[in-house]
């Protein structure tokens, strides 16, 4: 199923600076592989780690899919950017994330509170995520 993923301004740029040899960037799947295969063959003979050779399109994808849920902690979400149609093939990240990050450090936040509609929207939009409501005030965290 096609999904439409957004760009950084930086990268349409890096795009748009390509050569315009044919009407499409990436030729074909096949070519895109066997590229990222000679490349892969090359950098790891030059650096002398026979492991990079077991990296492969899906070791990135796998890598995105265990980061966004570290980030997030919202599996839905990571479903989604994945393109995953049943949650149990998602849930495979759960646990990736969970062996990595063991023994990691408590999680930190940055906490904010908002008074106003303005201030919530503005905390929101900038990443935060609402936690409670106390006194009048909207408390939101963020991971640092």
């Amino acid at each position: 199923m096609p999904r439409i993923l957004p760009l950084s301004v930086k990268a349409i740029e890096m795009l748009n600076n390509l050569p315009k040899k044919a009407e499409f960037i990436f030729v074909s799947a096949k070519s895109v592989t066997a590229s990222f295969v000679i490349q892969r063959k090359h950098i790891a003979r030059k650096l002398g780690n026979p492991r990079l050779l077991q990296i492969s399109f899906r070791t990135f994808r796998h890598w995105k899919g265990t980061i966004e849920y570290h980030k997030t902690k919202d599996i839905l979400y990571v479903k989604e950017i994945l393109g995953h149609k049943d949650l149990k093939s998602t849930q495979v990240y759960v646990h990736i994330e969970r062996t990595i990050f063991l023994n990691a450090a408590p999680e930190e936040y940055h906490v904010k509170i908002a008074k106003t509609k303005e201030e919530i929207a503005l905390l929101l939009e900038t990443g935060f995520e609402y936690v409670l409501q106390k006194d009048g005030l909207a408390y939101f965290r963020k991971r640092k």
